[in-house]
Protein backbone atom coordinates (compact mmCIF):
# COMPACT_ATOMS: atom_id res chain seq x y z
CA UNK A 1 0.00 0.00 0.00
CA UNK A 2 1.38 3.41 -0.95
CA UNK A 3 1.11 6.60 1.11
CA UNK A 4 -1.86 7.95 -0.85
CA UNK A 5 -3.80 4.73 -0.19
CA UNK A 6 -3.00 5.07 3.53
CA UNK A 7 -4.33 8.63 3.46
CA UNK A 8 -7.48 7.59 1.59
CA UNK A 9 -8.08 4.93 4.26
CA UNK A 10 -8.67 7.78 6.72
CA UNK A 11 -11.72 8.84 4.66
CA UNK A 12 -14.37 6.59 6.18
CA UNK A 13 -17.59 5.16 4.84
CA UNK A 14 -20.64 5.24 7.12
CA UNK A 15 -20.09 1.62 8.22
CA UNK A 16 -16.37 2.20 8.81
CA UNK A 17 -17.25 5.24 10.92
CA UNK A 18 -19.59 3.17 13.10
CA UNK A 19 -16.81 0.65 13.64
CA UNK A 20 -14.29 3.38 14.47
CA UNK A 21 -16.68 5.02 16.96
CA UNK A 22 -16.95 1.68 18.79
CA UNK A 23 -13.17 1.24 18.69
CA UNK A 24 -12.52 4.74 20.04
CA UNK A 25 -15.09 4.25 22.81
CA UNK A 26 -13.47 0.98 23.83
CA UNK A 27 -10.10 2.74 24.00
CA UNK A 28 -11.71 5.59 26.01
CA UNK A 29 -10.57 8.17 23.47
CA UNK A 30 -12.20 11.58 23.45
CA UNK A 31 -13.63 12.51 20.06
CA UNK A 32 -13.35 16.04 18.72
CA UNK A 33 -15.65 16.80 15.80
CA UNK A 34 -15.58 19.71 13.41
CA UNK A 35 -16.79 20.22 9.90
CA UNK A 36 -16.52 22.39 6.83
CA UNK A 37 -16.21 22.54 3.07
CA UNK A 38 -12.39 22.96 3.06
CA UNK A 39 -12.45 23.90 -0.61
CA UNK A 40 -9.06 25.52 -1.17
CA UNK A 41 -7.03 24.47 1.86
CA UNK A 42 -4.92 27.32 3.24
CA UNK A 43 -2.95 28.18 6.36
CA UNK A 44 -6.12 29.27 8.16
CA UNK A 45 -7.55 25.75 7.78
CA UNK A 46 -4.30 24.17 8.99
CA UNK A 47 -4.20 26.43 12.05
CA UNK A 48 -7.88 25.80 12.85
CA UNK A 49 -7.68 22.01 12.50
CA UNK A 50 -4.43 21.73 14.47
CA UNK A 51 -6.03 23.71 17.32
CA UNK A 52 -9.13 21.50 17.13
CA UNK A 53 -6.91 18.43 17.53
CA UNK A 54 -5.45 19.95 20.71
CA UNK A 55 -8.91 19.65 22.31
CA UNK A 56 -8.96 15.83 22.50
CA UNK A 57 -7.61 12.47 21.40
CA UNK A 58 -9.32 11.86 18.05
CA UNK A 59 -10.02 14.56 15.47
CA UNK A 60 -12.88 13.58 13.18
CA UNK A 61 -13.59 16.05 10.37
CA UNK A 62 -16.91 16.12 8.56
CA UNK A 63 -16.49 17.41 5.01
CA UNK A 64 -19.49 18.71 3.07
CA UNK A 65 -20.17 16.66 -0.05
CA UNK A 66 -20.26 18.58 -3.34
CA UNK A 67 -24.07 18.59 -3.19
CA UNK A 68 -24.08 19.88 0.40
CA UNK A 69 -21.42 22.51 -0.34
CA UNK A 70 -23.39 23.91 -3.29
CA UNK A 71 -26.42 24.37 -1.05
CA UNK A 72 -24.44 26.68 1.27
CA UNK A 73 -24.81 29.52 -1.22
CA UNK A 74 -21.13 30.19 -1.85
CA UNK A 75 -21.74 30.63 -5.57
CA UNK A 76 -22.14 28.40 -8.59
CA UNK A 77 -18.38 28.05 -9.02
CA UNK A 78 -17.97 26.37 -5.64
CA UNK A 79 -16.74 24.01 -4.58
CA UNK A 80 -13.70 24.38 -6.79
CA UNK A 81 -12.25 21.03 -5.72
CA UNK A 82 -14.48 17.95 -5.70
CA UNK A 83 -15.40 16.08 -2.52
CA UNK A 84 -12.92 13.28 -3.14
CA UNK A 85 -10.03 15.74 -3.47
CA UNK A 86 -11.14 17.84 -0.50
CA UNK A 87 -11.62 14.88 1.83
CA UNK A 88 -8.29 13.31 0.81
CA UNK A 89 -6.42 16.59 1.34
CA UNK A 90 -7.89 16.96 4.84
CA UNK A 91 -7.11 13.30 5.60
CA UNK A 92 -3.48 13.93 4.60
CA UNK A 93 -3.00 16.25 7.56
CA UNK A 94 -1.10 14.37 10.25
CA UNK A 95 -3.30 15.65 13.08
CA UNK A 96 -6.56 14.56 11.41
CA UNK A 97 -7.48 11.04 12.50
CA UNK A 98 -10.47 10.46 10.24
CA UNK A 99 -12.68 12.20 7.68
CA UNK A 100 -16.31 11.55 6.80
CA UNK A 101 -18.28 13.12 3.95
CA UNK A 102 -21.83 14.23 4.69
CA UNK A 103 -24.53 15.05 2.17
CA UNK A 104 -27.06 16.91 4.32
CA UNK A 105 -27.31 20.69 4.68
CA UNK A 106 -25.81 20.41 8.17
CA UNK A 107 -23.87 17.68 10.00
CA UNK A 108 -26.63 17.30 12.62
CA UNK A 109 -27.35 13.62 11.89
CA UNK A 110 -23.64 12.89 11.73
CA UNK A 111 -23.08 14.54 15.12
CA UNK A 112 -26.00 12.52 16.48
CA UNK A 113 -24.29 9.33 15.28
CA UNK A 114 -20.79 10.26 16.44
CA UNK A 115 -21.77 11.70 19.84
CA UNK A 116 -18.50 13.67 20.07
CA UNK A 117 -17.07 14.71 23.40
CA UNK A 118 -16.02 18.08 22.00
CA UNK A 119 -17.66 19.99 19.16
CA UNK A 120 -15.47 22.67 17.56
CA UNK A 121 -16.37 25.53 15.24
CA UNK A 122 -14.94 28.93 14.40
CA UNK A 123 -15.38 31.80 16.81
CA UNK A 124 -17.70 33.50 14.33
CA UNK A 125 -20.39 31.17 15.76
CA UNK A 126 -22.16 31.67 19.08
CA UNK A 127 -21.80 28.31 20.90
CA UNK A 128 -25.58 27.93 21.35
CA UNK A 129 -26.06 28.38 17.58
CA UNK A 130 -23.60 25.65 16.56
CA UNK A 131 -25.30 22.72 14.88
CA UNK A 132 -25.20 19.79 17.32
CA UNK A 133 -24.91 21.98 20.42
CA UNK A 134 -27.92 20.23 21.99
CA UNK A 135 -26.53 16.75 21.33
CA UNK A 136 -23.09 17.45 22.80
CA UNK A 137 -24.38 19.36 25.81
CA UNK A 138 -26.95 16.65 26.60
CA UNK A 139 -24.19 14.06 26.86
CA UNK A 140 -22.06 16.33 29.05
CA UNK A 141 -19.60 17.28 26.32
CA UNK A 142 -18.05 20.64 25.50
CA UNK A 143 -18.39 23.22 22.77
CA UNK A 144 -15.21 25.04 21.79
CA UNK A 145 -14.77 27.94 19.43
CA UNK A 146 -11.48 28.74 17.73
CA UNK A 147 -10.41 32.13 16.40
CA UNK A 148 -9.60 32.13 12.71
CA UNK A 149 -6.18 33.13 11.50
CA UNK A 150 -6.67 36.65 10.21
CA UNK A 151 -6.31 37.24 6.48
CA UNK A 152 -7.01 33.67 5.35
CA UNK A 153 -10.20 32.49 3.70
CA UNK A 154 -11.14 30.57 0.59
CA UNK A 155 -13.29 33.48 -0.55
CA UNK A 156 -10.32 35.88 -0.27
CA UNK A 157 -8.15 33.50 -2.30
CA UNK A 158 -10.89 33.07 -4.91
CA UNK A 159 -11.28 36.86 -5.20
CA UNK A 160 -7.52 37.35 -5.58
CA UNK A 161 -7.45 34.79 -8.39
CA UNK A 162 -10.41 36.45 -10.16
CA UNK A 163 -8.79 39.89 -9.96
CA UNK A 164 -5.42 38.68 -11.33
Amino acid sequence: MNKLDEIRDKVLSDSELRSKIDEWAELKKSIVFTNGVFDIVHLGHIDYLSKAKDEGDILLVGVNSDHSARKLGKGSSRPINNESSRSTIIAALQFVDAVILFNEDTPYNLIKLVQPDILVKGSDYMPEKIVGYDIVMQKGGAIKTIDFLEGYSTTLIENRIKSS
